[in-house]
């Protein structure tokens, strides 16, 4: 089974600093996209999770079809 990972850290400000697609799956035309679309939907809940656990990795908070997203948060609120 092919499968594929986009990594993406985002500033304090919600601005993609750094993203990285991995994985051996062939990769769709409207990738970057969705996973911008993914990425902006999935901020909010992540932002409201953050200042309420204290905890660094805050495992599945959104999913989309067959895609999920995880998060860590820094100490400076770096996602």
């Amino acid at each position: 089974m092919a499968t594929t990972a986009c990594f993406i850290i985002v500033s304090r400000n919600n601005i993609p600093i750094y993203e990285a697609e991995v994985g051996s799956a062939v990769k769709r035309e409207d990738s970057a996209q969705l996973h911008q679309f993914i990425l902006h939907a999935s901020l909010d809940i992540v932002q409201d999770l953050a200042w309420t656990t204290s905890a660094m990795f805050l495992k599945a908070v959104d999913r989309f079809n067959d895609l999920v997203v995880s998060v860590y948060v820094t100490a400076g609120h770096i996602l």
